[in-house]
């Protein structure tokens, strides 16, 4: 089972960005700030998703070929499983503390450390889904 981490721009960069406000940004304290995160130029429509999480194991982890996915944690405790390659060696885990966004082709899926979790999902309209079966399973700790 992989160690759990929290979230960081450093640490979580080989599989997607952190959605925040970029470092020199902040030292202007005098207005708000707007930056994009993310632009994806020959996207085709994009959705909005609600998850209300109730899974405590996953025994798959999916991917999105085209498609960058946000996850943006709103109520309880959730634990993102990410990898580059489906092997299992590769397979880190994160405290989902923050809003992120995963980048396209890497595995995913997440688990609730509580009774119960929500998250807003964002996405291309259309995603097309590859699943790898883990013939175990992913569970926090």
């Amino acid at each position: 089972m992989p160690v759990a981490r929290n979230i960081d721009a450093v640490n979580f960069r080989r599989y997607g960005l952190v959605i925040a406000c970029p470092d020199r940004y902040v030292k202007n304290k005098k207005k708000s700030i707007f930056s994009i995160v993310l632009t994806e130029p020959a996207a085709k429509g994009w959705r909005i998703a609600h998850l209300l999480l109730r899974d405590k194991a996953a025994d798959y982890l999916e991917r999105h070929i085209d498609s960058f996915e946000s996850f943006e944690p709103l109520k309880g405790r959730v634990l993102l499983f990410v990898a580059k390659r489906n092997e299992p060696k590769e397979i880190r885990s994160f405290y989902l503390n923050k809003p992120i966004i995963v980048k396209k082709g890497i595995w995913h899926n997440v688990v609730t450390l509580t009774k119960e979790a929500e998250i807003k999902i964002t996405e291309n309209a259309q995603v097309k889904c590859r699943y790898w079966r883990l013939g175990f399973s992913l569970k926090g700790k």
